[in-house]
């Protein structure tokens, strides 16, 4: 057995355990994990485009919500050499996974100085640097209003002016919510969505829809002005109190 097969059943085996990994956590608190599975290889091409559009330089990158890994596992080779990656997880059942995930990839092959793992929220990230693409895998559609607000605001504070942002919103799920015999959760997801809109109509430069992941998606690529952002200003940490 070479290495490549090794690593490439390396690879395999994490995948699937990543799975049944994700499956408990959702089953757990899907409030939070926001999904039954992980991100499928289309869905995590469409998030890393950012990434591939910059291509040519070395990048500073941040991932957001990045669950077991199943978009880290496609964007680290995308990664230019001598970039940067920040991987943002506020689970520490994944956050254990996904550090040995970056130990054991086979395109970093060891050399991972340029690649952290935080185990943290996103909106409490401050590592003295903003990020030429941020990746976001983060539920927005089980947040509330104010978490949504406080989130978006940061990552917008994070990027660099002209940076990019992706990130998805499972198909139908208006619709879905719509149904809830509760009408305090239909106007939560209502009120959310209407704020994420309102970032779309500011900050959106493409959308696309992956039909081959389950569920289907749609992916968001934002950008950040080139011109100070209208009253800019951290958003407090505790507007996210409750996730």
């Amino acid at each position: 057995m070479d290495d490549s097969t090794t690593s490439h059943d390396r690879a395999l085996g994490q995948t699937a355990a990543g799975g049944w990994m994700f499956l408990l956590e959702a089953a757990r608190d899907i409030r939070t994990t926001g999904a039954l599975a992980p991100s499928g290889r289309a869905l995590a091409h469409a998030l890393t485009e950012p990434v591939r559009s910059q291509a040519g330089r070395p990048l500073s990158v941040l991932e957001a919500g990045a669950g077991t890994g199943s978009v880290t596992r496609s964007l680290i080779p995308q990664l230019p050499a001598g970039s940067r990656l920040d991987i943002v997880e506020a689970n520490p059942r994944f956050t254990g996974r996904l550090r040995d995930l970056v130990r054991t990839h086979p395109h970093l092959a060891g050399q991972c100085e340029g690649v952290r793992v935080h185990e943290a929220y996103v909106e409490e990230l401050d590592v003295g640097r903003r990020y030429d693409a941020i990746v976001s895998a983060l539920p927005f559609a089980n947040f509330d209003p104010p978490q949504i607000e406080a989130i978006m605001g940061r990552y917008l504070e994070l990027l660099r002016p002209g940076g990019l942002l992706a990130y998805f919103a499972y198909r139908g799920t208006r619709q879905a919510r719509s149904l809830l015999p509760s009408r305090t959760l239909a106007r939560r997801h209502r009120a959310a969505e209407e704020v994420l809109a309102d970032y779309r109509r500011r900050y959106a430069t493409a959308r696309s829809t992956v039909w081959a992941n389950l569920p289907p998606a749609d992916v968001w690529h934002l950008q950040r002005p080139t011109e100070r952002l209208p009253g800019a200003s951290r958003q407090s940490a505790g507007a996210a109190a409750g996730r």
